[in-house]
């Protein structure tokens, strides 16, 4: 076996997590649909048809960078699953910037992939979706487990203030844009807990 052959099959393992990891920087930085499958293949580095083997369309490329995304908890709804904190500073945590060095401010990439593929219908919209409606879930158990009245309704209340909280830090670039939106939240879950005497 020659040197070149050992190398090329070297390069070729890993090639579909090098494919989603260039993915999610190119997306990050250019958005989904300015981004072009030959330019993923490119940073990768895998060739073309090895990035069509892993991933027939860009549709299911860009389902399986989300997917990616949810699995490794860097998202939103990431810290709320997080047991070993309490419910509250898991619902407040929802409103802290994204890590130093996190660049650039992107936002709940959810929402930013429901916007590039406005078809509600579409994998990738729906997927989107799923996220969003699992993330009321999750909060409503957690102010559930508080005791808080009316747990479903301040659950969409949270959700809406840390949405939209994001999508403002990405149109501003102000990565703690969240503060702002933390203390509305502080107000609602205090002014929804049980009465202590």
């Amino acid at each position: 076996m020659t040197t070149v052959a050992t190398a090329s099959r070297r390069q070729g393992r890993g090639g579909r997590e090098r494919i989603l990891a260039a993915a999610a920087r190119l997306f990050a930085v250019q958005g989904i649909n300015a981004t072009g499958m030959e330019q993923i293949a490119e940073r990768a580095p895998v060739s073309k048809r090895t990035l069509y083997a892993h991933f027939r369309t860009k549709d299911e490329l860009v389902l399986a960078h989300l997917k990616d995304l949810a699995s490794t908890g860097h998202t939103l709804e990431g810290v709320l699953v997080r047991e070993e904190v309490p419910a509250k500073e898991r619902i407040l945590a929802l409103f802290d910037p994204p890590p130093a060095g996190t660049d650039p401010v992107r936002g709940c990439p959810f929402i930013d992939a429901a916007v590039e593929f406005p078809d509600p219908q579409s994998a990738v919209h729906s997927y989107a979706r799923e996220r969003k409606l699992l993330m009321v879930r999750l909060v409503a158990n957690l102010v559930a487990e508080l005791g808080c009245r009316r747990p479903t309704v301040l659950a969409e209340q949270l959700v809406t203030l840390a949405d939209g909280a994001a999508s403002r830090a990405m149109v501003l670039d102000e990565a703690d844009y969240g503060r702002y939106a933390r203390t509305a939240a502080e107000i609602l879950l205090d002014n929804a807990l049980p009465a202590t005497d």
